[in-house]
């Protein structure tokens, strides 16, 4: 199972805020998550982002990749370096 660290979106249109949740990366967006770690709202200024730091760091160390969102959002806490967030697979060779 391929686990990711991704935004899942609630509030109403145009005031959505985010939760940070652990997910199977073959579950929809907005689907049952492992575990929610983190809360995310754009909408305030400055934006408010509270993340359980002991929790992102133990699943990134068991190989949970996070998204692009996700890996600006820990690189902002401390908890990640910046970059790239998943690694690309290789081009198949023919």
């Amino acid at each position: 199972m391929a686990t990711r660290i991704r935004l899942k979106r609630y509030g109403s249109k145009h005031s959505a805020h985010y939760r940070v949740a652990v997910m199977d990366q073959k579950r929809p967006r907005d689907g049952r998550a492992i575990e929610e770690i983190g809360y995310y709202d754009p909408n305030t200024d400055p934006a408010t982002i509270q993340i359980q730091q002991d929790r992102a760091q133990y699943w990134l160390s068991v190989g949970a990749q996070p998204s692009e969102t996700v890996q600006k959002l820990f690189a902002k806490m401390g908890i990640a370096k910046p970059g790239k967030a998943v690694a690309e697979e290789p081009p198949a060779e023919s």
